[in-house]
């Protein structure tokens, strides 16, 4: 756990910079500015950015380490005859020493693989990388690549990135390795301003002994496939499904379940259900779908669009905290200690938990405990579809490179052949299907009970991602995305909010920041 919050603790740093991917600690991720999709991928998937077992939390009686003096990374002269390209790291993963040490091989293999092009790689420490990037494009001096990358960095730089579509075409890339849903993932108003490299899908963690206790039978591994209820009948797996089973699986201090009449909700032990390490806009996706959340086109024209089905999840989610027949953790009680200040699936005591693929990175106390969890499919949200999730890292390539073709070349060597040495050191699931084995194959060893069926749900999963992106583009980002995390708080911790009012705040509040 020590290691656990150390590393939730940098990532509440990076996400003011960078908008992360995660206060009293909310029921959806750890303590309060640190939205965990709301704003940088890089920042808030543990697994993707930094290894925990690398970063454990001084003890209290320790002796702080000195501040390590930061050596400029030695960037590699430009050979003569050779056609330059460079290689940005540093607003997503990619700055840790073992990492570092692959993106050279990496670069020294792509360089001896031909003779006409010459990468050069360029590491910037994380909290200074998004101004170095910054300072170098309004220079004329941008790299070439950039990342890898999540939504939520990009979007600091939104405009700026090439549209591949006609490298894709002169080149003959062949875009059907990937699935065709994460392709258009990646399609903007800019045009194809990435393709897939490093996904994190999400998928319903859930406790089978939990919902043997209860006499439950287990949500479905396949989509398509709907829930049968104990009496066998058969449901769609959808919102008002897993409320019903939510609602079952907590439990108070007595052994009541939250459909019983002398239920005590001040007295929980076990709740039913937890978005984990989710963002105020990602539990908006995952129940009511993927949709733009603005509009207009110039500054003085922007407007807040939060859909009416987003609205209704943030409601429905206020009212399982709140209600009287609560199902998830309120704010007080998932930052008690007992429900590991935030990260509540990985105490024990939810039952289901909805969260993407790098949560595989924090569960060791979980297990370690002697518990066992499965994965279950994405739900149809209110919108009659699975409303799916995918957090992504890829490369963007500056659109004003001087070399586009040469970028594109290097580009598809990077999210291919490279990919097989930089994902594994990303800690990020391939974004090609028949790739994903070895990664598998690897968290078997930190998981073993995890039954085969349960890791395909990730791999089903790549052809539900939220497009949109629960982390798209939207004016003033930083800002409007640190607005969301206080609604979202303000819901964790206030019993009795006046919602209709605090959510038309929202919208009027949003609306002056996208046009500052």
């Amino acid at each position: 756990m020590k290691k656990l919050l150390y590393v939730l603790s940098l990532l509440i740093v990076a996400s003011m910079v960078l908008a992360a991917c995660g206060g009293g600690a909310p029921a959806t991720q750890p303590p309060a500015a640190t939205e965990p999709a709301a704003t940088e991928p890089a920042a808030t998937e543990p697994a993707a950015t930094e290894d925990p077992a690398a970063t454990e939390e001084p003890g209290a009686t320790e002796a702080p380490a000195a501040t390590p003096t930061l050596t400029p990374y030695p960037v590699a002269e430009c050979e003569g005859g050779k056609v330059c390209i460079r290689w940005f790291v540093g607003l997503g993963t990619g700055t840790d020493a073992p990492q570092i040490e692959t993106q050279e091989e990496v670069v020294a293999d792509f360089n001896a693989s031909q003779d006409r092009i010459q990468l050069i790689l360029e590491i910037v420490p994380f909290n200074s990388a998004r101004d170095v990037l910054s300072t170098q494009i309004a220079s004329g001096a941008g790299p070439d690549i950039v990342g890898p990358v999540g939504w939520g960095g990009s979007n600091d730089f939104f405009g700026q990135w090439l549209d591949l579509t006609p490298y894709i075409e002169s080149s003959g890339f062949d875009t059907s390795i990937f699935d065709p849903a994460l392709v258009k993932f990646y399609q903007t108003e800019e045009g194809q301003v990435g393709l897939p490299f490093a996904v994190f899908p999400g998928a319903m963690y859930y406790v089978p002994a939990l919902f043997d206790e209860a006499g439950l039978n287990y949500p479905p591994q396949v989509y398509g496939e709907k829930y049968v209820m104990p009496d066998g009948t058969e449901r769609d797996w959808n919102w008002e499904t897993i409320t019903e089973l939510a609602r079952i699986l907590t439990v108070d201090v007595n052994g009541n379940d939250a459909t019983m009449p002398e239920f005590d909700p001040t007295q929980i032990v076990q709740v039913g259900y937890v978005p984990q390490w989710q963002s105020i806009q990602s539990i908006g996706t995952f129940y009511g779908g993927a949709a733009p959340i603005y509009s207009g086109d110039a500054k003085g024209s922007y407007e807040a669009t939060i859909p009416n089905s987003w609205k209704e999840g943030f409601q429905w989610y206020y009212d399982g905290m709140w209600g009287d027949q609560p199902f998830i953790a309120n704010g007080p009680l998932a930052g008690s200690p007992e429900f590991l200040a935030g990260n509540v699936f990985n105490s024990g005591k939810a039952a289901m938990g909805l969260t993407q693929t790098w949560y595989t990175c924090c569960l060791g106390e979980f297990r370690d405990a002697g518990n066992e969890f499965q994965l279950a499919i994405q739900p149809i949200g209110a919108n009659g579809e699975v409303s799916g999730r995918v957090d992504a890292d890829t490369f963007r390539i500056w659109k004003g490179t001087p070399n586009p073709n040469e970028a594109f070349e290097v580009l598809s060597y990077l999210i291919t052949t490279g990919a097989d040495k930089l994902l594994p050191v990303y800690g990020a699931m391939p974004a090609v299907p028949e790739k994903t084995q070895a990664f598998f194959d690897q968290k078997s060893q930190d998981y073993p009970f995890v039954t085969e069926e349960s890791w395909n749900v990730f791999v089903q999963g790549l052809a539900y991602p939220d497009t949109p992106s629960s982390e798209q583009y939207h004016p003033n980002s930083i800002k409007a995305n640190q607005r969301y995390a206080t609604f979202l708080d303000l819901m964790n911790n206030t019993p009795d909010l006046d919602f209709e009012a605090e959510f038309q705040k929202l919208v009027d509040d949003l609306n002056t920041i996208y046009n500052e």
